[in-house]
């Protein structure tokens, strides 16, 4: 998981879950890195996928996810 980037950042935990599986339709194997502070509701969950999808990934997020 060397350079591995963020592509999605957020403290709710169902949004990261959203992002996740649409880029999984996609693919790209996301990975979810968990860095809240445990029972404390403090932090952000991030999103990150390989180097190589990364500019497709920001994309789908940007025009393909609403959360309304």
């Amino acid at each position: 998981m060397d350079n591995w980037q963020s592509v999605f950042i957020d403290a709710r935990e169902h949004r990261i879950e959203i992002v996740k599986a649409v880029l999984e339709d996609h693919h790209m194997n996301p990975v979810v890195v968990n860095k809240t502070i445990s029972g404390h509701g403090l932090g952000n969950f991030e999103v990150m996928v390989a180097p190589d999808f990364v500019l497709r990934a920001i994309r789908i997020i940007k025009e393909d996810i609403k959360f309304e």
